[in-house]
């Protein structure tokens, strides 16, 4: 696990690769781009180029120091994350937590962090800082991260991972060199998970396009809502603004989770997107086995509603990541948009 095993990001890799031939690399990077497509890898294999005693400025992935990286566990390379994602990835347990375990990167984390980068480093001249989910951090612990990055401590090198950066403080973005990562070519997302998950072709080019070009979703999709794709898609539009009892249904089985939430509103965009292209008469619907429904969609669909309903699909899914019911987050949307198709 190097900067040259990141695939897929020439861009970004070669801004990377020629700072630090270069020497010039920046104090704090901010690594933007959608989740699942590289910016975590990215970020260890730039901590490895700065701290690898064997390959200096590249490293080697191999040695001691770029293994314990990899890790978590270098003394000179710390980790920050919200206390939930430290649980999913096995890092600790529910039960090492008073409460339930926070989303947000925490002040206190960052306080922490502070006390951490003022020591000098154990092993490395070079002490680095990844900050996973940058853009969970809430605003007191925004407002004391601003104040390291205006005061950096020498041979500091700190490295923000986000989502969605536009949840950062213009403060902190503007004093970060950024590092865009786009979405991963949908051949290659699609050829890594028929290897990974041995899926059959067809099946792991429809997660490919679902994942929208991201391989850590592709690689995370319930493979069950594949196989109920045509049922979610058929049960979505025999939908009705004069019955609201289909709808309650579809809104609570869909929205048990936040996870089914979200990859059935992921479905239903991918499938909205394919009937605008039925409608525009052009090729490449992802739904191939949906064609007569997606024409007969098309037909008594107007491009202006087909557009409403992304929008309502967007909304939905940007409302799901600040937290809330899944279940009444779905039952609004399909409400809205019913409503709106009626009128």
């Amino acid at each position: 696990m190097t900067l040259a095993s990141v695939v897929g990001q020439p861009r970004a890799m070669d801004a990377l690769q020629a700072a630090l031939r270069s020497g010039s690399v920046h104090h704090a990077y901010l690594f933007a781009g959608p989740e699942g497509v590289g910016k975590e890898l990215a970020a260890v294999g730039l901590a490895q180029a700065l701290t690898c005693p064997e390959q200096p400025g590249v490293g080697c992935g191999a040695c001691p120091s770029c293994l314990r990286i990899g890790k978590g566990l270098h003394p000179d390379v710390t980790w920050v994350m919200p206390d939930e994602e430290r649980v999913a990835r096995g890092l600790a347990g529910r039960s090492d937590f008073t409460g339930t375990p926070s989303r947000e990167i925490r002040v206190e984390q960052i306080r922490g962090l502070q006390e951490r980068l003022a020591l000098r480093g154990l092993e490395s001249r070079r002490k680095v800082a990844l900050i996973v989910s940058a853009q969970t951090m809430n605003v007191q612990a925004q407002n004391a991260f601003l104040k390291t990055l205006e005061e950096p401590p020498s041979d500091t090198t700190l490295i923000l991972v986000a989502s969605a950066v536009d949840r950062l403080l213009p403060t902190i973005r503007s004093r970060c060199g950024k590092v865009h990562f786009g979405p991963l070519p949908v051949e290659l997302v699609a050829q890594r998970v028929q290897q990974e998950r041995r899926l059959d072709p067809p099946t792991a080019a429809l997660a490919a396009v679902m994942a929208g070009g991201s391989l850590g979703r592709a690689l995370g999709l319930d493979l069950e809502v594949l196989a109920q794709r045509k049922d979610i898609i058929t049960r979505f539009e025999a939908l009705r603004p004069d019955n609201a009892l289909p709808l309650l249904r579809f809104a609570e089985e869909y929205g048990a989770s936040r996870e089914e939430a979200e990859q059935a509103l992921t479905l239903l965009t991918l499938w909205t997107r394919d009937v605008a292209r039925v409608r525009a008469g052009a090729g490449g619907m992802a739904n191939m086995d949906l064609g007569e429904l997606a024409q007969e969609v098309a037909a008594r669909t107007h491009e202006t509603e087909l557009h409403r309903r992304h929008a309502l699909l967007e909304r939905a899914q940007g409302a799901l990541q600040r937290n809330g019911s899944p279940r009444l987050h779905l039952e609004r949307m399909l409400l809205d948009m019913l409503m709106r198709e009626v009128r």
